[in-house]
């Protein structure tokens, strides 16, 4: 029997390919999409591909009314959150790509989750390359006392940190706090120059043309400096595999779980 998928933000950069992913799938069907500006459409015409066969609706509501297994969050900020709670209010599990969402959101989330016996998948990017990068980053944090974490994209990303910004600082946090040989109340200059504390890691936002989506993780030591990065390119074909791999596996969780390694062996 086939996973009944609705994907948010199906006719997006990210979402579209995700889409023709599904389509190509013979263990997934996706029954609605959701994007504003293609409602009271069909999908398949939409994005030119006859194998998908699902209503655009424009709102999450409107198109949980399909019912599915699996309600895939694809949008942005402004409207994720509610859209994830709206799929778990109608008892849906949840894969969240969009980026933007606060340790707080996904606090509450994980309430609503946890209340209704619900997984949430929240993956900060679904390519198997950045899951790797975070993994190594984890292990660095291990042994090397100081790092901090720049995130770079494209001049008209209105979101920062990105998604895979956040999530990278948030598991290196919780590796360890790194050192600060100069706390950030004695600096002597604007103190936003040091960047934003996020889960005790100091992150720096580059938004410029040029980028697309690119993570980096600096460790320090005497003597010694690591950089783990990981670039995107224009495709969003690389997210594709992993985010079909977080539909199929998300209906084992319960709560919310952050990073796709969540569901991969090791």
């Amino acid at each position: 029997m086939s996973l009944r998928v609705i994907v948010a933000g199906a006719t997006g950069w990210a979402g579209s390919a995700l889409a023709r992913g599904i389509a190509r799938c013979d263990d997934i069907k996706l029954v609605a999409a959701v994007s504003r500006s293609h409602a009271g459409l069909n999908l398949g015409d939409v994005l030119g591909e006859p194998r998908l066969d699902a209503p655009i609706e424009s709102s999450a509501a409107a198109a949980l009314a399909a019912g599915c297994d699996v309600f895939v969050e694809y949008t942005k900020p402004d409207v994720a959150k509610g859209n994830v709670l709206a799929a778990l209010a109608a008892g849906a599990h949840v894969v969240v790509g969009t980026s933007g969402l606060t340790d707080d959101d996904y606090a509450q989330i994980d309430a609503a989750a946890r209340e209704r016996g619900r997984g949430v998948l929240a993956c900060g990017n679904f390519a198997i390359t950045a899951v790797l990068a975070m993994k190594f980053a984890e292990i660095a944090a291990r042994y090397v006392g100081h790092f901090e974490v720049i995130d770079y994209a494209h001049a008209g990303k209105v979101d920062a940190p990105s998604g895979t910004a956040r999530e990278l600082a948030f598991r290196l946090g919780r590796v360890k706090p790194p050192k600060l040989d100069v706390p950030l109340g004695e600096v002597r200059g604007p103190r936003e120059t040091r960047g934003a504390t996020l889960g005790g890691v100091q992150v720096h936002s580059v938004r410029a043309p040029g980028y697309v989506l690119s993570v980096e993780a600096i460790f320090g030591a005497p003597g010694q400096r690591l950089h783990i990065r990981h670039d995107s390119g224009e495709s969003a074909e690389p997210y594709v595999d992993g985010a079909l791999l977080a539909v199929r596996e998300v209906g084992r969780l319960v709560g919310v779980h952050r990073g796709l390694d969540s569901v991969m062996t090791w």
